[in-house]
């Protein structure tokens, strides 16, 4: 197959190109660098020739829901436009678990892009994920007053992004399913914890307070909204084992939770 992936150099599309390049796919990655412009629409139609899939992992840094939703509803329709023109025969987009229970922030723009996705004349489907056990290292990065490091309160039932990217590009292979089964982590976290934990991996012994966020959003986070339904797929590698295995990079941008999941 030949695939696009949107995003392919984010938090988890890094992981989908590898994936797909594993399986022994073509990729054409879709990024500014290699002369993108998912939200002018510069360069996509050419970038999607012969494309038989696009998967859709492009986040946003903002926390603001009139600018999520402005960035989503311009990439989406960018790539929904483009692939009809070029006869692309899959859309795959992945989305949040728990959104439309906390539609604002940064969810707001990631329920606007289903909504187009799902109105679309291109075949599709879209996976819900949780949050990434990159999550953590990206809260810790950005959560900060003045010298202090602080993590917001929050059940979370992280999974690993490379396997998000396993899970997308079996779905690509698979064909369109419309909305499936959400992905989340083998077991319920908490993402105060899980930076502490990260922060520690670092080498900081920092005092990290754990702060309850306001407003619905901040409600939706510490009463379990955005964990899983029971059909949810699980995936098997657990945040302590992520920690364990040494893979906690710097963050780079995307990950779903407002933080590219998930």
């Amino acid at each position: 197959m030949k695939i696009a992936v949107a995003g392919g150099t984010g938090q988890v599309g890094a992981h989908v190109v590898d994936v797909a390049r594993e399986r022994g796919h073509q990729v054409v990655v879709l990024t500014r660098g290699r002369g993108v412009d998912l939200v002018a629409g510069q360069g996509v139609a050419n970038a999607l020739t012969g494309v038989d899939a696009v998967i859709d992992v492009t986040s946003v840094s903002t926390l603001d829901g009139e600018e999520s939703t402005a960035f989503f509803e311009a990439v989406t329709r960018t790539l929904l436009d483009a692939e009809l023109a070029a006869g692309t025969g899959h859309h795959l987009a992945l989305s949040i678990v728990g959104i439309d229970r906390a539609p604002e922030g940064y969810y707001a723009g990631k329920v606007a892009q289903e909504r187009l996705v799902e109105a679309g004349d291109v075949p599709w489907t879209i996976l819900r994920a949780t949050q990434f056990h990159e999550f953590a290292a990206q809260i810790y990065d950005r959560a900060t007053v003045g010298p202090f490091h602080i993590a917001p309160r929050m059940r979370t039932q992280p999974i690993a992004a490379r396997e998000v990217a396993e899970h997308l590009v079996g779905l690509a292979e698979d064909g369109p399913g419309g909305r499936v089964p959400e992905l989340a982590g083998p077991r319920e976290e908490s993402l105060v914890a899980m930076v502490r934990g990260y922060a520690r991996a670092r080498g900081s012994r920092a005092w990290i307070p754990g702060i309850p966020l306001p407003g619905a959003g901040g409600r939706a986070q510490r009463d379990g909204s955005l964990l899983p339904g029971p059909g949810a797929m699980l995936g098997s590698q657990t945040f302590a084992e992520w920690l364990a295995a040494g893979i906690a990079p710097p963050s780079r941008g995307g990950a779903a939770g407002g933080g590219e999941a998930g």
